[in-house]
């Protein structure tokens, strides 16, 4: 029913990387390196961003998940949906949101992926199927699940990620969704992202079950704990996720233990985590270490490092030039996209000052 890191040692780990071209192409390898890095410059760029106020209200970032996100993503296609909460920009970037969309988003501009009315929790593609990230904890895992009923009602073959922090495993709404998943077969894969802090509070401290794969085990559903900084780990974690909802429309919990390099958003000092945890981490780069892995065994070199680094940095420098160019909305236009379809008493006076 389930299997973890936790029993894994150094010298399995090693022999599972042995052999890298034996478990994806070298075109794959080379992609995950590729998007793992984007994330991180894009990352990067953002926070550079919102310390000089270009960006506003909140913002989370994806510094050290980029081996999960891209290791889970990999196993979609156009026919799947993704639900994120609010630490979404690495998502939408694996999930092939163009950068200068997301980043004119982040600078509340019209060209923004929601018009500049969503800003960082809440990007939305519905050509890519990528549903929203949400502010408000857990929100995502009711419509989640909903998404797969309605995919089941419709006889398609999708399936849903319903993607969440480890702080969301604690609320009523994540334990109903898993009730109704398993009860009704919907092909839903509740991803958790268990970066050790529901904002500044460890795991140990806020869950009684805090190995939390093991909750789905009351709903009887399928469940994995994987090395979230091992982007193959995760990839066949979720190929055989994704197996189980789209061929047996069986539910899924799959719990990456992966970690922040920052704090909770932008603006946390992150002073509830000693110096040696956060060297301790940083030590353990999940893109330093895949890099070297792919150096070891000949598929990367460091002139395709350079390379890749300088195409990224010239397409992450257009993704903010694109936004600084684009308009903020009109005042008057605040209230549109608003809602799906028009609501008579939605009509909003904005005042100007």
């Amino acid at each position: 029913m389930s299997s973890g890191v936790d029993g894994k040692t150094e010298e399995v780990k090693a022999a599972v990387r042995g052999n890298m071209e034996a478990r994806a192409s070298r075109a794959e390898l080379l992609s995950y390196f590729r998007q793992m890095l984007m994330i991180r410059r894009f990352e990067e760029k953002t926070a550079e961003m919102y310390k000089k106020a270009k960006i506003g209200g909140y913002c989370h970032l994806n510094l050290g998940e980029e081996a999960s996100i891209v290791g889970a993503l990999s196993t979609l296609d156009s026919r799947d949906y993704i639900y994120t909460n609010y630490r979404e920009h690495g998502y939408a970037l694996a999930r092939g949101m163009a950068p200068g969309a997301i980043m004119a988003e982040l600078f509340g501009k019209e060209d923004g992926c929601s018009k500049g009315r969503g800003g960082s929790m809440h990007l939305f593609d519905n050509n890519l199927h990528f549903m929203g990230g949400y502010g408000i904890v857990g929100g995502q895992l009711p419509l989640a699940t909903g998404a797969g009923f309605a995919l089941t009602y419709k006889g398609e073959d999708g399936v849903v990620i319903a993607q969440m922090g480890d702080g969301a495993t604690a609320i009523g709404a994540f334990h109903e969704s898993l009730n109704l998943a398993k009860l009704w077969n919907l092909p839903v894969i509740f991803l958790v992202i268990n970066n050790l802090y529901g904002m500044g509070t460890p795991v140990e401290k806020s869950s009684a079950v805090p190995e939390l794969y093991r909750r789905a085990r009351a709903y009887d559903m399928y469940a994995e704990r994987v090395d979230g900084n091992d982007v193959l780990a995760v990839r066949d974690a979720m190929q055989r996720a994704v197996r189980l909802a789209r061929e047996d429309k069986e539910p899924s919990l799959i719990e990456l233990m992966s970690f922040r390099m920052k704090g909770h958003s932008v603006v946390d000092p992150d002073r509830y985590r000693t110096n040696e945890e956060k060297r301790y981490y940083a030590e353990h780069d999940p893109i330093q270490a895949y890099e070297e892995q792919l150096i070891a065994e000949g598929i990367l070199t460091p002139e395709m490092i350079e390379t890749t680094e300088a195409e990224i940095e010239r397409e992450v420098e257009s993704a903010v030039e694109f936004a600084e160019k684009s308009a903020f909305p009109k005042p008057e236009d605040l209230f549109q996209f608003m809602y799906a379809t028009s609501v008579p008493n939605a009509v909003l006076e904005v005042k100007t000052y």
